[in-house]
């Protein structure tokens, strides 16, 4: 029976997993090089239990570049066997990662096929998801009705999942008076910011943190903490939203890192090439 919870538990507690072997050999390292930085979460080792055809991979500090591709169905593109092709030549050409965005129609069986099948990291949205699951209106969506996608995800053995919930009713206050060139382009964003400024509610991914912190735990899920208030132009790079966004996410980092769920930060966002450095440095003194 296993003794741990999570990659960074186990790496915390000195447990060699499987994972964390297969990965440090893939990164040409060793074991005892490999197991302080997951520990100290400078390394996620993306693997959902319950995803158990994973060729396991790390992403972070001192490793290898991983590739993510972004595919999944749409209202204008619905056809799931053209989606799992590519699915299949990205794993062929050496994709590390599929995160699937699927947006339209039935998306469980698609997504269920894609942890049954593919070895590569499976990520997802969940707020993508639930604005077509729950068939009505964006306003009338639950706090707990977000959260039970979340739960539904994990369980179908997504890796790690991109949650949007730097963005609170504080930011979003911050963020109406400071206006921007291009308001948000985050998609997860502006749904989150539309359906606050609809129910005059808290962030549900915020709010309910702990909640979503227990789900990942459960079954080893990275949290991608998404950026919400990400820059969609230079004219709107490293303004008031989202630097105070990131203090956010920093936060959250801290109280995942402290139930041993292992995080990722996305961002920087589109900037001036003179800011990317700065940026860089700004995110990783503020997320740690």
């Amino acid at each position: 029976m296993e003794q741990y919870t999570t990659q960074m538990d186990a790496a915390r507690r000195g447990i060699v997993t499987k994972e964390l072997e297969i990965v440090a050999k893939k990164e040409r390292m060793t074991v005892e090089e490999l197991m302080p930085l997951v520990a100290e979460g400078k390394v996620a080792i993306c693997a959902n239990k319950h995803h158990t055809c994973i060729d396991p991979e790390g992403v972070g500090s001192m490793l290898r570049t991983k590739i993510n591709v972004n595919l999944g169905v749409s209202r204008d593109c619905k056809d799931y066997d053209v989606e799992m092709e590519k699915v299949m030549a990205a794993v062929s050409m050496g994709a590390h990662a599929i995160m699937d965005l699927s947006s339209h129609g039935n998306t469980i069986p698609f997504r269920r096929k894609l942890t049954a099948e593919c070895p590569a990291m499976i990520g997802t949205v969940p707020i993508y998801d639930a604005v077509v699951y729950y068939h009505k209106a964006l306003g009338k969506i639950t706090s707990e009705e977000w959260i039970d996608i979340v739960r539904m995800h994990a369980e179908d053995g997504v890796d790690f999942m991109t949650i949007h919930c730097g963005m609170n009713r504080a930011t979003a206050a911050r963020f109406k008076q400071n206006k921007r060139l291009m308001n948000i382009v985050s998609r997860g964003g502006s749904i989150m910011f539309a359906w606050m400024e609809m129910t005059g509610k808290e962030n549900p991914f915020y709010e309910h943190f702990d909640e979503i912190l227990d789900i990942c735990r459960e079954y080893d899920i990275t949290l991608s903490l998404g950026d919400a208030c990400r820059p969609g132009c230079i004219a709107d790079a490293t303004d008031t939203a989202q630097i105070e966004e990131l203090i956010t996410l920093g936060e959250l980092t801290k109280r995942a890192w402290e139930k041993d769920v292992q995080v990722m930060i996305e961002g920087p966002g589109h900037m001036p090439m003179n800011q990317i450095a700065a940026n860089m440095e700004i995110q990783k003194t503020l997320c740690h």
